[in-house]
């Protein structure tokens, strides 16, 4: 019998024709792990604002290995030794590099999984992995902790101006119909050149550089950090928070076996790295989880858990208001007190008014830089070289207050 064909071309809405190389790029994207991002999607709840978000983290990764491809014919191109072995692992790098995401990406991060960051997850995931195809991962895993000789590698797996970044971009862009994530990859990426193994941009990429950050700025405003979207993406936490407490509580909660042992316990990155059971049943959670219990909990004898599924389903959102500045207390005691007088309990407040804050900055100087590479040799910082007349403020961290709460809550729903 003949060998299957491995090396697949596949129709991508963003890219056209992007191809999976080689053979071991194919058995990763048909294993488990990699097939379960088909079931968590990329932009968390934003559906609920952009109804085209419907893409999963699947897309994106197949997306970013494609552009790794694209900068590795590059850089090859301006004559850097590249081997064989280290354009597959730079693509296996990019393509596992987000493996480890959990359920709605990274809106339940901070409460399913107690701040155990994905990308810990996904290098534990690429661990495992490289065990069972025989140690066929290890370069990709070097380049992936930044730990290979030739730093190039990682800056394209992670930095300010990696693959990843470039795809999510321009995917989410196309999928939500914001024009704004719109910024010219290709033409980004044939501006790569390396300099001392490190990656930096050729001065006549500088325009399409700054593009990319206006564009990742305004992407943060208009998507990521869209108030509905911080109000649903609330809303869904504070549902994990009481199902959470409930089920410590030993009340009775409906859930998948994998999904009740996280909701149950509080599970540490050590613990993760030692007890293979919180592994094994991370790799069987996804969105589909956590919305199958949403739909059964709005029934729940609890008031505050079946309240706040029910009002998520129907899209009842909370309301929610803005401000540069921290909100003052008069404010916050008259939201309470319009609560309060609903019937609200104590107990029953927390959920239903939620403060925080939102963080966005386009690009970090203090990180790891992105750096032009002048016509005379010289390397500077994009900051230094672009005559940008608002590059200040793509350096400013902008920080946007907020405080969202159940404004719509009838008489008749409040707990007796």
């Amino acid at each position: 019998m003949a060998a299957p064909n491995k090396k697949k071309i596949l129709n991508d809405p963003v890219y056209g024709f992007i191809t999976i190389p080689t053979e071991l790029l194919f058995d990763l994207v048909e294993h488990p792990y990699f097939q379960r991002l088909r079931r968590i999607k990329q932009l968390g709840l934003s559906e609920y604002v952009y109804p085209g978000a419907l893409h999963t983290r699947f897309h994106h990764a197949l997306g970013a290995m494609h552009l790794m491809g694209q900068a590795m014919q590059t850089l090859q191109s301006k004559g850097h030794r590249i081997s064989d072995a280290e354009c597959e692992a730079a693509q296996i790098g990019i393509l596992l590099h987000d493996i480890g995401h959990g359920p709605f990406s990274h809106v339940l991060e901070c409460c399913l999984l107690d701040n155990v960051p994905h990308e810990e997850i996904s290098l534990l995931l690429m661990h495992d992995l490289n065990e069972q195809m025989g140690g066929r991962l290890s370069l990709a895993i070097r380049m992936f902790e930044g730990t290979y000789e030739r730093p190039f590698f990682h800056q394209l797996m992670s930095s300010q101006l990696d693959m990843d970044r470039m795809d999510y971009l321009n995917r989410d862009g196309y999928y939500t119909g914001v024009a704004e994530g719109a910024i010219g990859a290709e033409r980004i990426i044939k501006m790569l050149d390396l300099a001392d193994d490190t990656l930096v941009v050729e001065a006549k990429g500088i325009l399409s550089v700054e593009n990319f950050l206006n564009a990742r700025r305004l992407m943060y405003w208009q998507v990521y950090l869209h108030k509905t979207s911080i109000c649903c993406e609330s809303m869904l936490v504070q549902i994990l928070r009481r199902a959470r407490f409930l089920a410590r509580q030993g009340a009775a909660i409906y859930a998948p076996d994998p999904f009740r042992l996280f909701l149950a316990n509080s599970i540490s990155l050590a613990e993760f790295r030692t007890d293979r059971t919180y592994l094994n049943a991370f790799t069987r959670l996804d969105d589909y989880d956590v919305w199958s219990c949403v739909k059964q909990w709005a029934t729940h004898d609890d008031w505050v858990l079946a309240t706040l599924c029910q009002m998520l389903l129907d899209r009842r959102l909370f309301k929610i208001l803005l401000s540069t500045e921290p909100f003052a207390g008069a404010l916050l005691t008259q939201i309470e007190g319009q609560l309060r007088e609903l019937g609200l309990s104590d107990d029953a407040l927390s959920y239903f008014l939620v403060e925080g804050q939102a963080t966005n900055a386009a690009y970090m100087p203090s990180e790891e830089r992105i750096s032009i590479k002048l016509k005379s040799g010289n390397v500077i910082d994009i900051a230094d070289a672009s005559d940008l007349s608002n590059i200040q403020v793509l350096t400013n961290i902008v920080r946007r207050y907020y405080v969202c709460w159940a404004r719509n809550l009838a008489f008749n729903e409040v707990e007796k």
